[in-house]
């Protein structure tokens, strides 16, 4: 370890990777006046974070401005807003007003509900947390990313990601996957050598910079930038605050972009016909605008942001965290899960049974090199941890205290083991390899006959094997790869992870929720097979990673669909299977917890890990289960699509009878002398009819909508609005026959009935579209939504007999016109739901929506999330003065940041 007795503190601002690089690590070690072997104090950090800011490079904050902007950013709503202000300029205030006030309640209305599912998302952020090994005040603590500091002491391992800039001083094979920031595919060797002034971002080797992931051995290193001013800070921020749409968020633009044109279409036609009938030109153009208004969902942002917001609460009690509210939506698509096995399907909780040795020996060499023969002391990984926790160790702590370790090749997961570097009390040199049985008896000569047949019964047994072998060497040089070659096995470790008692019943559930869960594992395929076999999940011979190389993508797809178990399988493979199903159609998900599954966790639709993931695991996830748990992924699933069945039913309503009722207006104009309803009637209507849908988030959902993945399909929206938007058009132009010819209905009783009717056909309809079933009977709607319903139909019928009709151009109508609205509403829901039998009974399986590619930027903006704080504000303080835990309470507000350069940063 390098140290260097730190000056008082820094003579200037510290100098960025760049920089820091080319210098040697004992000048900078002082010029960020840090031991390396103590780190800083923690009143100096206090003091550095107070200067610097946090190490973040974006903020989550929920802000009243950008939401309220959303509301009213429609161009349709500013040219009603203009025309109205004309209208009250040339006299008709009294209109001008009320379409005002309609129009900012139903601003307001968008604005309390987006900003509510904004605060959700807000609180969801700051459940999700990164930490780091560092070095303060001479212990090794963990911490969040988001309070480094320059001049930090870091420990960098396998699967992390790099959490700033920094400089090494260190280091052990060290290895970084660079490919986020250069798009190099191939991983970059690291040392701790100063390197030329001028030396290419990709060639820096004494940093390891942000954002980037360790792809193998370890290092120590010092922060020198955090942030903003590192390289991945400069070009994250160059690609601006804009988030990644997701499959549900493609979706729900192009339904709106539909909407939009058919309401363009109308505006200009009813517009010019008016026109041309020399009907006044203020009135005609807010008719017309109001109509537009009418058609276009104006509240569906706010059903969907009150369903995630209220979806995102659900399934965090569910331990079920989601990176983005969309994300929910997604999950519900997913019809093929790709999961490992350990953990998953086992307890996860794996421990040592025995030693089987090679030779006449016996088992307790074979267990000696194995303890010795880790990465880090105490055990690193589980099976390393399951040796040290074994009561065998008990006796051979003198025995392991006579080597000293000397040298370590670390694990990677091309070669699959790790070898060792020890020496006895008497000065010889051997080395230790242990790692997967077939790789390292590959490696061995003279093999023992029963060693195989013990490898084979013992994979047959569901165990988990770890084959253990030495070889002496000459002197105290670190072991390369050429060294792993000539080898003797001592033997073989077992391991038993179990089944889960509960794993059975929970992929039954994913079953019924039509999902096909996969296993892809590292794990030998007897072993996988063997496992899969005693919870019930059957699905052919297993397929290796030898196997899939034999097979091009065509093949390979189309072995997928009579496979359940990929063996022995790398990063690379899994992250074929993925990339091959995605593009075969279907939601694809991919669980994982290791930085093996990086890879195929970025290529799945919906990426998941779990809160024990490696750093580059969580990284790459869309979701994180809180337990790695199937039970509570099929929940996450099941609300998923529950959500989405009820924004779908938000649609639908928007497609049908309120798009018909609208079209009735339009086409009534065309005919009557008068205005069949006035702009701010329509308003009203449209309104109210919202504010009812407004419920449509707690709505219950047939089991049978859970069964099946559920995603946007445009062609299906098209056929129900023009199947069941004409049905709508025609009730209302029997309310049109029967307030002309039944009551003789002058323009404010005609205006009045039909708001009436229009009102209550559109709005009780949602009982008969929210369900297949027969509504009541077999599928009961929730209370909230229920009672929202029924009470806008009631107001809208009591609003022509209260004191406000004759400012709202109402008149109050005859009690044999709501006998004549009884039976009208009783045909059109009978009529409906015969149209529903048709309808779905003709309507095709939706087959899967294209998947749109995955690039560079999405991989780079799920990363940039990873180093994020929440801004401060005046609630980020508690009541007794203290600040939240940092991850809340960090601000990043433009402060002095650590290092120079320019911010532009590269492309």
């Amino acid at each position: 370890m390098v140290t260097v007795p730190p000056p008082v503190k820094p003579a200037q601002a510290p100098a960025g990777a760049e920089a820091a690089a080319g210098r040697s690590v004992a000048d900078v070690l002082r010029e960020f006046a840090v031991h390396a072997e103590t780190g800083l104090s923690e009143s100096e950090v206090a003091r550095r974070q107070a200067r610097y800011g946090p190490n973040a490079v974006s903020s989550h904050r929920a802000r009243l401005l950008p939401v309220l902007w959303h509301q009213v950013r429609s161009p349709l709503l500013g040219l009603l807003v203009a025309a109205a202000v004309a209208s009250y300029l040339v006299g008709e205030r009294s209109d001008a007003v009320i379409i005002g006030v309609i129009v900012a309640v139903s601003v307001g209305l968008g604005f309390v509900n987006e900003y509510r599912a904004e605060k959700a998302a807000e609180a969801l952020h700051s459940q999700i947390r990164h930490t780091v090994a560092v070095l303060r005040e001479g212990r090794q603590t963990m911490v969040d990313v988001t309070t480094l500091v320059p001049g930090d002491v870091v420990q960098l391992r396998l699967g992390d990601i790099v959490p700033a800039d920094i400089r090494l001083v260190e280091v052990a094979g060290l290895e970084c996957d660079e490919s986020v920031l250069t798009g190099e595919s191939l991983p970059v060797g690291k040392d701790t050598a100063a390197v030329p002034a001028g030396t290419p971002l990709a060639e820096l080797t004494g940093c390891a910079l942000m954002g980037t992931v360790v792809h193998g051995g370890s290092a120590v290193g010092v922060v020198v930038a955090v942030g903003a001013r590192t390289q991945f800070g400069r070009i994250a921020a160059g690609l601006g605050a804009h988030q990644l749409d997701t499959e549900f968020q493609v979706g729900l633009r192009k339904f709106s972009m539909l909407l939009v044109y058919v309401a363009g279409g109308l505006t200009v036609t009813i517009f010019g016909i008016n026109v041309v009938l020399h009907k006044p030109v203020i009135d005609a153009l807010l008719f017309s605008l109001a109509i537009a208004v009418g058609i276009t969902p104006q509240l569906l942002p706010a059903v969907v942001s009150t369903s995630l917001a209220a979806g995102s609460r659900r399934m965090s009690r569910l331990k079920v965290l989601v990176k983005r509210l969309v994300c929910i939506e997604d999950l519900g698509d997913v019809d093929v899960l790709f999961t490992d096995k350990t953990g998953t399907l086992t307890v996860g909780r794996i421990d040592y049974m025995r030693a089987v040795p090679a030779g006449a020996d016996g088992p307790g060499p074979v267990l000696r090199w194995g303890l010795l023969c880790t990465q880090d002391v105490g055990g690193g990984n589980p099976l390393d941890q399951a040796l040290w926790r074994s009561p065998a160790v008990v006796g051979m702590r003198a025995e392991l205290d006579g080597y000293t370790r000397l040298a370590v090749l670390p694990f990677d997961h091309e070669r699959r083991m790790v070898s060792v570097l020890v020496r006895d009390t008497a000065g010889a040199y051997t080395m230790i390899t242990k790692g997967a049985p077939e790789t390292v008896l590959d490696r061995c000569v003279g093999i023992p006959d029963g060693a195989r047949t013990a490898l084979e019964a013992e994979f047959a047994a569901g165990n988990r094997v770890v084959a253990v072998a030495t070889r002496p060497m000459t002197g105290a040089g670190p072991p390369t790869v050429a060294d792993e070659h000539g080898l003797s096995l001592a033997g073989l470790l077992v391991f038993l992870d179990p089944p889960k008692h509960d794993a059975a019943a929970a992929l039954q559930r994913l079953a019924k929720l039509g999902i096909a869960v996969k296993v892809v594992t590292g794990d030998n395929p007897v072993v996988a097979v063997k496992v899969c076999h005693d919870l019930g999940l059957s699905g052919g011979d297993a397929l290796s990673g030898a196997d899939l190389d034999a097979l091009d993508d065509d093949a390979l797809a189309e072995a997928i669909t009579r496979t359940t178990v990929f063996a022995r399988v790398t990063p690379e493979h899994k992250a074929r299977i993925v990339h091959v199903q995605r593009h075969s159609g279907g939601g694809v998900a991919f669980l994982g917890d290791g930085v093996n599954d990086a890879l195929a966790l970025h290529a799945a639709d919906v990426g998941i890990s779990v809160d024990s993931a490696t750093d580059v695991a969580k990284d790459a996830a869309d979701v994180i289960l809180l337990d790695k748990d199937l039970d509570v992924l099929a929940d996450g699933v099941a609300e998923g699509r529950r959500i989405f069945a009820n924004t779908i039913k938000y649609v639908l309503m928007g497609t049908s009878s309120n798009f018909g009722n609208m079209a009735s207006a339009a086409g009534a104009s065309l005919f009557l002398a008068f205005l069949p309803m006035l702009p701010s009637q329509i308003l009203l209507n449209n309104l109210l009819y919202d504010t009812s849908q407004l419920a449509i988030p707690t709505d219950n959902v047939d089991e049978q909508q859970l069964r099946r993945p559920s995603h946007w399909d445009i062609g299906f929206i098209r056929r129900f609005m023009v199947s069941f938007g004409p049905v709508s058009s025609l009730f209302d132009f029997g309310t049109f026959a029967v307030m002309l010819w039944v009551f003789n209905a002058g323009p404010e009783q005609f205006r009045s009935g039909w708001f009436v009717e229009s009102l209550a056909t559109q709005t009780l309809v949602i009982f008969a579209i929210r369900t297949r079933r027969i509504p009541f009977f077999r599928s009961h709607p929730s209370l909230p939504l229920t009672l929202a319903a029924l009470g806008v139909v009631t107001v809208g019928a009591l609003l022509p007999a209260t004191p406000l009709a004759h400012v709202l151009g109402f008149q109050p109508l005859p009690g044999a016109f709501f006998a004549a609205l009884a039976g009208m509403v009783l045909c059109y829901l009978g009529l409906i739901e015969l149209g529903k039998r048709i309808f779905y009974g003709a309507v095709d399986t939706a087959g899967p929506v294209p998947r749109r590619p995955y690039g560079r930027h999405r991989r780079l903006r799920l990363r940039a999330a990873r180093f994020s704080t929440i801004e401060e504000s005046s609630t980020s303080r508690r009541r007794d003065g203290r600040r939240r835990a940092p991850w809340a309470a960090l601000s990043t507000r433009p402060r002095e940041t650590a290092g120079h350069g320019d911010l532009k940063g590269r492309r």
